[in-house]
């Protein structure tokens, strides 16, 4: 049976190209054992890489890209999954080196999967996806460092991105008072709506002083930015406070001292969302139905299909979308 993708290909000069594409399940990875009828995807960083051909993480053309994708379970060969079953997929490389979620049906391993949490729609489970997913990771590891809300402000940086909009919509709702980074002025009514307390502009802390230590601020950061905020970021913390880095939109070189880390007992956690076990991903994915209030979440997104995403994988990278889009691909 036939269905729709978007297709990456090289073109004569061996650039990605990538369009709308009619395909049939045959041509399906042959080592998936649940072939799912995909409702939703989204838009993260890493999908505007790959529908550009830019870091070397598509290797094999043609190729479907998508690391994120909600539907219904169509066929399983693994006891875990029956026809019916309402799952959601990130991570694993999927749309990097597994075909992905920019399709009207992917073919996965069941590992890689996990049941929609009850609560969530699929097309509300895509509007979180990855970036909302990372941001939840975030939020769960610098719990389990003690942060707590009447410790101080927590800083999110890159607030008016995917990742940021999620993790300043939790951290309101759990009680935290968020400082909302952003480079846009024009975000700032969209962040106070997510629940931000305060808006900090990018370049009143994306430049280092060249001093070890600054003023302790923050008492927590979720940072999706990297490079020299990131360095900054860490001089300004409070003592014992952590930093859960999730990004690089920024770059990833960090020029920075250990005085931080030795001085004030900063801790600096790297938040891994692709290859995250089943428990945490679970975990995760219900502290998201519980935590992530929907009127917020329906704030964030702007809907696309299919045909949509070679601009807006453009328009990523860019820094030029807001919030979260949602790719309805049978649309």
């Amino acid at each position: 049976m036939g269905f729709k993708a978007l297709l990456i290909e090289k073109n004569d000069d061996g650039k990605a190209v990538a369009g709308v594409a009619d395909l049939n399940e045959a041509q399906l990875p042959a080592e998936g054992d649940v072939t799912v009828a995909v409702e939703y995807s989204t838009v993260n960083y890493k999908d505007g890489l790959c529908i550009n051909g830019i870091g070397g993480l598509v290797r094999n053309f043609p190729h479907v890209p998508g690391i994120d994708f909600a539907g219904t379970v169509e066929a399983s060969s693994d006891d875990r999954y029956k026809p019916g079953d309402k799952v959601v997929l990130t991570g694993w490389r999927v749309g990097e080196v597994w075909w992905g979620g920019y399709a009207q049906k992917a073919k996965v391993k069941a590992d890689w999967l996990v049941p929609l949490p009850a609560g969530l729609t699929t097309r509300q489970a895509m509007a979180v996806g990855t970036a909302g997913f990372t941001s939840m990771l975030a939020v769960m590891a610098l719990e389990a460092q003690g942060l707590q809300p009447r410790q101080g402000d927590v800083l999110v940086t890159g607030a008016a991105g995917g990742v940021g909009s999620v993790a300043t919509a939790i951290l309101s709702k759990l009680g935290y008072d968020v400082a909302a980074v952003t480079g846009r002025p024009e975000q700032a009514d969209y962040l106070t709506g997510l629940g931000a307390k305060s808006i900090v502009a990018r370049g009143d802390i994306d430049t280092p002083s060249g001093k070890p230590l600054e003023k302790e601020q923050w008492a927590g950061c979720v940072d999706a930015v990297g490079g020299a905020m990131l360095a900054n970021v860490l001089t300004q913390m409070k003592y014992g406070a952590s930093v859960a880095a999730v990004g690089l939109a920024g770059g990833n070189k960090l020029d920075t001292t250990v005085i931080p880390f030795l001085l004030r007992g900063v801790n600096l956690l790297g938040i891994d969302s692709v290859m995250q076990p089943y428990e945490n991903r679970n975990s995760a994915w219900q502290r998201i139905a519980s935590d992530l209030p929907m009127d917020k979440l329906d704030a964030m997104i702007q809907s696309a299909t299919l045909s949509d995403l070679p601009g807006l994988g453009r328009d990523i990278l860019k820094g030029q979308v807001k919030g979260r889009v949602v790719v309805d691909v049978n649309a």
